[in-house]
């Protein structure tokens, strides 16, 4: 997918970029897995703020996408691609051999027309999904299960892969987007291939109202508050901190604190943290 900018007729649009939707193959989405989706502009059931900088933007509905991928050996038919509002990745609606539609994330490369299948039996191409038992060293994949049944949790934003390192006992290791080296069961299920839409990440977003129509309200900076509002705030001009580190709005460490629990489950998958250290 392409990257189209804009003539600059305000100073907004000077540095504007947007995607030119050149995967996008069909405009409307299917009825039949469309959902209404509430807004709760990041208020609990008491109506108090729990999530900050969330609020307005665009009405969207939701499309069911199917993360399992569980109708095995039952070959399906690519109909189109789509612009999914909920998400960086595009969406595919597939239509199986029975008549059933569903949608998939939209790998790189997946055209109109295409035959993909899930299940063991699957051959190793781009879109189809099966154990990272039967998917050869090397290959590239997406939509990765933690839990087997459980549907596909990891690598799942535009443009992200996970590389297939090795296969050893139960464990499978892959090499996720981020660096870090993590072993997941060899009967959980992969989707081979890349996600598509690639060149999301090189979107400039141009003006601050194109973050409302996400539903992402401003973000303030501490230093430029009050004393009363933010620790980081009060003093003469730019100043610092003022205290032995950064902090929340609530006085809490904040900015590079490491929040991961020392006796999490999983810490013993993780062979390799995206910071190139081990975990203990």
């Amino acid at each position: 997918m392409g990257i189209k900018s804009y003539n600059p007729y305000t100073p907004s649009r000077r540095n504007m970029t947007g995607s030119d939707f050149s995967e996008v193959t069909k405009k409307t989405p299917e009825k039949s897995l469309v959902s209404n989706k509430k807004k709760n502009a990041g208020r609990n059931n008491q109506g108090k703020i729990t999530v900050r900088h969330q609020g307005g933007g665009s009405k969207r509905k939701y499309r069911q996408v199917d993360f399992k991928r569980f109708k095995d050996g039952i070959p399906a038919t690519v109909i189109g691609v789509e612009y999914d509002p909920n998400r960086t990745a595009n969406i595919a609606l597939i239509c199986y051999a029975d008549g059933e539609k569903a949608y998939i994330l939209a790998p790189e490369g997946l055209t109109d027309g295409m035959k993909i299948m899930n299940g063991p039996t699957a051959e190793v191409r781009v879109g189809n999904c099966l154990p990272l038992e039967q998917i050869p060293v090397g290959t590239i994949v997406h939509n990765i299960e933690l839990y087997p049944g459980k549907g596909g949790q990891m690598v799942r934003s535009a443009g992200a892969g996970a590389q297939l390192m090795a296969k050893e006992g139960k464990y499978a290791t892959l090499r996720l987007p981020s660096g870090e080296m993590r072993m997941v069961p060899l009967n959980c299920r992969a989707t081979i291939g890349n996600v598509g839409n690639i060149d999301h990440n090189l979107i400039k977003i141009g003006k601050a109202g194109r973050k409302r129509h996400m539903g992402i309200r401003p973000t303030v900076r501490g230093s430029v508050m009050n004393p009363n509002d933010h620790p980081h705030g009060g003093g003469e001009g730019k100043t610092g901190i003022g205290r032995p580190g950064p902090s929340t709005p609530w006085g809490k460490p904040a900015l590079g604190l490491k929040t991961r629990k020392s006796k999490k489950a999983s810490n013993k998958l993780i062979v390799r943290r995206r910071d190139g250290k081990t975990l203990k």
